[in-house]
């Protein structure tokens, strides 16, 4: 499995890059035959009147099929957890249902 990630209005840290790496790399118990997860962190337009607004968005490519999240947050690490709980949630959902067939 690729991770390949991205970072606009931003700069992608070391830190941010490991960050974001392990915790996509954990999907692989839920589904196997994951060939790359693009992902993409950016910082939204800064006038906004809460201050600053992140968003992570993922395409995670499964054979013959492509899941899309996106999710936006006040920090830039739990807007990284929102898309990967809801990953997660996803392909747990798509495991029972091919377990159960």
């Amino acid at each position: 499995m690729t991770i390949n990630i991205r970072a606009t209005g931003m700069e992608l840290t070391p830190a941010l890059r490991q960050y974001i790496e392990e915790k996509f790399s954990t999907l692989e118990k839920y589904a196997t035959k994951i060939m790359q997860i693009d992902v993409h962190v950016g910082l939204e337009t800064n006038h906004h009147l809460k201050g600053d607004i992140y968003t992570c968005s993922a395409n995670v490519d499964l054979p013959g099929d492509l899941l899309k999240v996106e999710r936006t947050a006040e920090d830039q690490y739990k807007a990284i957890d929102k898309v990967k709980d809801h990953l997660r949630e996803t392909l747990a959902q798509r495991k029972e249902r091919e377990q159960g067939r």
